[in-house]
């Protein structure tokens, strides 16, 4: 790795390590710049704004999250196994990353440019996506159908781990994500699917 890289890398570091210790705040360059212990111009050297930090740190959850859902999808055939196996990898994710869950959350946001709202809603669609198609691949592969809308089901899934890390940035990294989540997802895992009889047709689901 190179000294430039390596530097980048601190930054981000840097800033999730801000973001983390002081939930609510807005974070300055100057403040980060301080942490790092280079001047502002320095840091502007190796990003030429915060957007983009913030940007640099959004690539890094995608990376994270979406080459770990690839795998899952490969090596586990079974739906129910691969939803829970999903989202509770967004939910130990941002248990580790506090700082960065300010991001996904939103909260770090406030008063930032657009374009990161919208980078962080891309992700979210991209994970629904994910799931919608694995509840359509279940009724291929194991005859089961969700008992509402693959759309429906996918996004009450989506907003039940969406749900939970809300609650773990409001009450400022307290409430844990993966509290409680083995329970809830036995119940979710329950009521999820419906067997689809033999003799049914193929029919086109949202």
């Amino acid at each position: 790795m190179t000294k430039r890289s390596s530097r980048k890398q601190e930054i981000l570091e840097a800033l999730a390590r801000m973001l983390e210790a002081n939930p609510g705040d807005r974070i300055t360059t100057a403040k980060l710049a301080e942490a790092v212990g280079v001047s502002e111009a320095a840091l502007y050297r190796h990003f030429p704004s915060k957007a983009k930090m913030f940007e640099g740190l959004i690539e890094f959850v995608e990376e994270s999250i979406f080459s770990r859902v690839q795998v899952i999808t490969t090596e586990d055939s079974q739906a129910l196994s691969r939803c829970y196996k999903v989202l509770s990898l967004l939910l130990v994710f941002t248990e580790r990353n506090p700082g960065i869950t300010r991001i996904l959350n939103g909260d770090a946001l406030a008063g930032e440019t657009a374009r990161l709202r919208a980078r962080v809603q891309q992700f979210y669609d991209r994970l629904e996506t994910q799931l919608k198609q694995i509840l359509r691949d279940a009724e291929v592969r194991e005859g089961l159908r969700p008992v509402i809308t693959v759309s429906a089901a996918a996004n009450l899934l989506l907003a039940s781990a969406e749900g939970r890390i809300c609650q773990y940035v409001r009450s400022e990294f307290k409430r844990r994500p993966t509290e409680y989540w083995e329970e809830q997802w036995q119940l979710l895992a329950q009521q999820l699917f419906k067997s689809v009889p033999a003799s049914a047709g193929a029919e086109s689901f949202a």
